[in-house]
């Protein structure tokens, strides 16, 4: 059996989506997968030890280009996948496999995709409440799915590479080393604020451990308004963010003693590695998309999900976020090592 996965486009999705690549290798333990992904979370199913091989989808978040999709469902065919599960909702991440003739095509109807697929799945809340109860759907019925049963990420690191971006950087590993990664999709609303996480950083840098910012060049100017107010040439400070690649990330946070987080991408990715972290949420919804792993804490003060991409504050950050104290965080942070 030869499987296509059509895989989510957001880092944070990508890596929940190993839950359904470990249920198939449960059931279907001699089955092929491969996996169609745009070039963001592509380098991360190198570390899925369920994925024999992935396949670059070289369009741009939302772009149609359907001649494209076409001629690739055309390189495709020759490949003989026997079905293909397409993860996502979208009319557009549907026409690869359907042009591939794929004889079975997995998924939700999401926008109109009648004929796309052809194996409908049904989209039912009342058994999948959480992203990995969806996507273990595309594969189970959902009323044979339990949350315990549900195996969670498990990345893994490279210990060459890591200790090549760690030697790069002059990080001394003799000294316990948090991550901080400030960032989050959809700009402030889902970010606790900079001088918070200062403040966060001035204590651990206080203690003599290594503290690290991660993130994309997005986050290179919140790195640079946290760093703003620190005590000046701290040899144990490094910002890394915009400096590396996913792979990287994944490999420094797998050797770090703990992690604060937003909800975002790379608080999957720590989860998935097995570092102890506090993750901080606003408007969205640890019911929906929490992290993974029995290391794992969240800080939460309001109740329920919001889709908002907008703060509810004159600054642009969302109030809920407010709420959360440093000291609260560092008291959590403490009780996770």
């Amino acid at each position: 059996m030869k499987i296509l996965i059509v895989s989510p486009s957001w880092i944070g999705d990508a890596v929940m989506a190993q839950c359904l690549f470990k249920i198939i290798k449960q059931e279907q333990p001699d089955c092929r997968l491969e996996v169609l992904a745009p070039r963001w979370p592509l380098p991360l199913f190198s570390r899925m030890k369920e994925i024999n091989s992935s396949i670059l989808s070289p369009f741009e978040h939302g772009e149609l280009n359907i001649k494209g999709r076409y001629n690739l469902g055309i390189a495709i065919r020759k490949k003989e996948f026997d079905r293909a599960i397409v993860m996502t909702n979208s009319y557009k991440s549907a026409l690869v496999p359907f042009f591939a003739r794929i004889p079975e095509r997995s998924g939700w109807i999401g926008e109109s995709r009648y004929g796309l697929i052809n194996d409908v799945r049904k989209d039912n809340s009342k058994y999948t409440q959480l992203m990995i109860e969806r996507f273990s759907a595309l594969f189970l019925d959902p009323r044979d799915i339990s949350v315990g049963n549900i195996p969670l990420p498990s990345l893994t690191a490279d210990e060459k590479n890591t200790d090549r971006i760690l030697s790069a950087y002059n990080i001394n590993r003799a000294n316990k080393t948090i991550v901080f990664c400030p960032g989050a999709e959809f700009g402030m609303v889902k970010r606790w604020p900079t001088y918070r996480f200062s403040v966060v950083v001035q204590h651990y840098l206080n203690l003599g451990w290594n503290a690290i910012l991660l993130g994309s060049k997005k986050d290179s100017d919140i790195a640079v308004e946290i760093m703003e107010p620190l005590a000046k040439n701290h040899s144990g400070l490094f910002d890394l963010t915009g400096k590396t690649s996913i792979q990287d990330a994944l490999d420094i946070l797998s050797v770090s003693d703990l992690a604060l987080t937003n909800d975002s991408g790379l608080m999957h990715v720590a989860a998935a590695v097995g570092t102890p972290l506090v993750a901080l949420y606003g408007p969205t919804s640890p019911e929906y998309t929490p992290p993974l792993g029995p290391l794992c804490k969240v800080i939460k003060k309001n109740s329920g999900f919001s889709k908002t991409r907008v703060g509810d504050r004159h600054d642009g950050y969302h109030s809920s976020l407010f709420k959360i104290s440093p000291e609260e965080v560092i008291e959590t942070l403490n009780g996770s090592i």
